[in-house]
């Protein structure tokens, strides 16, 4: 086989072991508390901080709304 062919085969069968793994592990847990959950942790924590960084914090927005709204009812 072509190393080049060989090598991808070798990473497609890799991936799809750990996410066949991490499958069966959960779908034995279910929502309980379990050794992965610092994992999900994680990558909700980078979720929301990506999503911080991109649309800016929801504290920042909210804060200048009500800011607008107290302005608006000083200056009818």
């Amino acid at each position: 086989m072509n190393p080049k062919t060989d090598r991808l085969v070798k990473r497609i069968t890799m991936v799809a072991t750990v996410t066949a793994s991490y499958f069966l592990l959960t779908a034995d847990y279910g929502p309980e508390p379990n050794i992965l959950n610092p994992v999900k942790d994680g990558i909700l924590s980078a979720e929301s901080a990506v999503k911080e960084y991109i649309f800016g914090s929801k504290k920042e927005s909210q804060e200048s709304q009500v800011g607008k709204l107290d302005n608006k009812k000083e200056h009818p």
